[in-house]
């Protein structure tokens, strides 16, 4: 059996064709996973109580049930709090169902998976590794999207020019910075001091 078959069938047979949810506490907060037969359809980052995450994961998955989560998701569950605490767990083992986001989304969200703990890249590097560095703004747009976060890290994606861009969770920027700083990313730290550039010269944008 294939490692993906695998996957799918420690989910549990009782669980396909449906979406079920947990919320589970972490150093910061309450954080949920919704999956179904393929791995995690949704990740919900930590809100500071648990009836805030359930009516996040409700408007979301309006048919989705609250359930005791099978083996498969109790180890996401155990990675993701590892992560908040400072760990540096990659959650490269977690399944999560590519087939329901479109196929340049998912291409975004492989790059940005593989994007290590602490470490950091542009939407225009990631613009540049599908092939077209113009593509930075639709990188933007499809990270703006992602239902997986802290799973597909797009905390760890930046702005040109070391700017840290946007951030479309709850907290906007502020969250992505607690998020940076509890990985220790170098990104926060201060830069060392440059040359007065020539004002005439072209700035990049946020998102080169």
């Amino acid at each position: 059996m294939s490692e993906s078959r695998q996957q799918i069938a420690a989910i549990g047979p009782m669980f396909r064709g449906m979406i079920r949810y947990t919320l589970f506490e972490t150093t910061i907060g309450w954080a949920g996973v919704a999956w179904a037969e393929r791995g995690l359809v949704g990740v919900h980052l930590p809100e500071p109580a648990p009836d805030t995450a359930r009516r996040s994961f409700l408007r979301r998955f309006p048919d989705a049930q609250e359930a005791a989560p099978p083996p498969l998701v109790q180890a996401a569950i155990a990675g993701i709090r590892e992560l908040l605490a400072g760990a540096p767990n990659t959650l490269l083992d977690v399944p999560i169902d590519m087939a329901r986001v479109p196929e340049f989304h998912a291409r975004v969200y492989e790059i940005a998976r593989a994007i290590p703990p602490g470490e950091t890249l542009t939407y225009g590097e990631i613009a540049t590794r599908l092939g077209d560095r113009l593509l930075a703004r639709d990188v933007g747009a499809a990270l703006g999207k992602n239902p997986w976060p802290i799973v597909v890290p797009c905390h760890r994606v930046t702005a040109a020019g070391g700017k840290l861009g946007g951030f479309s969770a709850r907290g906007g920027v502020n969250t992505k910075v607690k998020l940076l700083a509890i990985e220790g990313a170098r990104v926060l730290q201060p830069a060392p001091s440059k040359p007065s550039a020539d004002k005439t010269a072209v700035q990049p944008s946020l998102f080169d």
